[in-house]
């Protein structure tokens, strides 16, 4: 199956997306710096250094979501329960910007958000959890207070 190649493109997207979300940040904490900007009386250097910190931050976060996807690649097993709440939490981050994206910036950015959403999704279900499996010739045992089959 082709799941590893899956969650090997998903970190790879993650971590450029990670790039380019510190990049834009770092251009919008320039250009208030530098134009003195000013929004409803807020001090220039606080709305620079949130922008720098707002961007270092999802940028991390971005990492770190791509790390899960890394192990999950190399280990070709199913993310733990903290490593699929990560991954869920991605994909419901992705969703959201997209739905802000089409507003502010079009639906080609849609698009590309709804992509990464469907990647992370598409790693998620690839590597479900599966019950143990039983060794041959060990008899199924019914659970209390059922009746045997």
């Amino acid at each position: 199956m082709a799941r590893r190649p899956v969650a090997w493109l998903t970190a790879i997207v993650l971590v450029l997306e990670a790039i380019g979300i510190v990049f834009v940040n770092g251009v919008l904490a320039t250009v208030v710096d530098h134009q003195q900007m000013s929004l409803a009386g807020l001090d220039t250097g606080a709305m620079f250094a949130g922008t720098w910190a707002m961007g270092g931050v999802l940028g991390l976060y971005l990492v770190a979501c791509a790390a899960v996807l890394v192990r999950t690649a190399l280990r070709d097993r199913a993310p733990g329960r903290l490593a699929r709440i990560v991954l869920i939490t991605c994909a419901v981050v992705h969703a959201v910007l997209g739905a802000l994206t089409v507003g502010l910036v079009g639906w080609a950015a849609f698009a590309v958000m709804m992509v990464i959403v469907g990647l992370v999704v598409l790693v998620l279900v690839a590597y479900e959890s599966r019950p143990a499996q039983r060794p041959p010739g060990e008899e199924t045992r019914p659970t209390p207070g059922t009746a045997p089959a």
